[in-house]
């Protein structure tokens, strides 16, 4: 077929691309195709999103977005394909807001959610844990309804496309907010070590950016909620306050980044790293993230500091970003609190992959939980037993799609 993804690492296999205008033919494409999965912004770095050679790859980009504002529940109901930067603007004009944004806000709501990708901030959950209800199509035609609070809820919120197309999400909303973002540079890394919970609690988020081995973490990232109480003056840590505007990898031009330097913002505009009208790097890259539990993540970072020599000429940028517990079953912050670090490589697969072994062997120990959605290899299958509820979820792809329509080499993988 010829297709990609965004970052061009993977060519699906898929028979063919569709792209519905409207629920009766994306219906009729899921109970006439063989296999099928959804497809969002194509923003996996691996075969998560693909299915064999003769299905078919839905894409919901075009289907409707029925955004509909429940002021009284304080939930937002869109269409699994809208992406989180159209959602923050029409938010944000409405005077609502989310928790959190990732780092890129053109990524889709559904595409997000079912992979459990996430923002920052030690108070923070993942873009899933904002999930109020989900309405999916599964294979048979069928429309299942899920909110909080039912059962089989927790399994279906990070779902990895298993149980049908998720054509709607509803979100948990509050009141507008401002943010204001700074950067320090040359973070100490005995701070970070011996600190760890002083540093990554000094803003609603923090994300620390090093490419391993340097002497101090190149830049703290701060964002703070605008009328916060804050201590943090020009100093943080022993870092200084930048005065210009950096992007977190230097050859990158800085104006693909949101708006720094303390000037207040709405949270649509400050939360994602990158502004919602650049491609940041047009996917000139390939993404890792591992996710550890928090108990272990100053063992971590030393332990990927050793291999700093190895994985140092791979890579474009590290990102370190702490991540709240939730109840999600597949999530990656299921039952603990976890800080992600987070890899943006060079896009050379062969070369990423000839690493990630000693990365893993460092990090899967810990209890670290790969992001679904990026590239990982998990030679030894040690990632099935760091979900105790993967029986349960099993179960439940096999009653919502008991023919295995939406099942996958990938999901075949994990769930046998």
């Amino acid at each position: 077929m010829g297709e990609k993804n965004w970052a061009g690492n993977h060519e699906y296999r898929a028979h063919r691309i569709v792209q519905p205008k409207d629920f009766d033919e994306l219906r009729e494409i899921v109970t006439t195709a063989p296999k099928v999965r959804a497809l969002g912004s194509r923003h996996s770095f691996n075969d998560l999103a693909d299915t064999v050679a003769d299905g078919v790859l839905v894409s919901t980009a075009a289907l409707p977005a029925d955004t509909r504002i429940d002021a009284d529940a304080r939930t937002v109901t869109v269409g699994g394909g809208v992406r989180y930067g159209d959602l923050a603007r029409e938010l944000q004009s409405a005077g609502w807001a989310l928790h959190n944004l990732a780092s890129l806000p053109h990524i889709s709501v559904a595409g997000a959610i079912a992979t459990a990708t996430h923002g920052s901030g030690d108070r923070n959950g993942n873009l899933s844990s904002a999930v109020a209800g989900l309405r999916i199509l599964t294979a048979s035609g069928d429309l299942v309804d899920l909110v909080r609070g039912d059962p089989e809820f927790a399994g279906a919120a990070v779902s990895l496309g298993a149980l049908g197309v998720v054509t709607e999400v509803a979100l948990d909303i509050r009141p507008t907010f401002g943010v204001r973002q700074r950067l320090f540079g040359g973070v100490p890394w005995e701070a970070v070590l011996d600190r760890f919970d002083e540093v990554t609690s000094a803003a609603y988020s923090v994300s620390l950016f090093t490419t391993w081995h340097e002497d101090s973490v190149a830049l703290a990232w701060l964002k703070e909620l605008d009328g916060a109480d804050t201590e943090i003056g020009g100093d943080f840590f022993g870092a200084p306050a930048l005065t210009e505007a950096r992007h977190m990898i230097p050859t990158m031009d800085v104006r693909n980044t949101t708006q720094q330097l303390g000037i207040v913002g709405p949270w649509s505009e400050r939360l994602a790293h990158f502004r919602f009208e650049f491609t940041p790097s047009n996917g000139e890259e390939i993404q890792s993230e591992y996710l550890v539990p928090r108990a272990h993540a100053v063992d971590a970072i030393r332990a990927v500091r050793e291999l700093a020599p190895l994985i140092a000429p791979l890579l474009q940028i590290s990102e370190i970003r702490t991540v709240a517990a939730d109840d999600l079953w597949l999530s990656s912050a299921y039952g603990t609190d976890v800080v992600g670090l987070h890899f943006t490589w060079l896009r050379d697969q062969a070369g990423v992959e000839a690493v990630l072994p000693a990365l893993e062997a460092a990090l899967l120990p810990l209890g670290a939980r790969p992001h679904w959605g990026k590239l990982y290899l998990d030679a030894d299958a040690v990632v099935p037993g760091l979900y105790p509820k993967l029986d349960a979820f099993r179960a439940l792809a096999d009653r919502l799609d008991p023919a295995g329509v939406f099942r996958n080499p990938f999901l075949t993988r994990l769930l046998g």
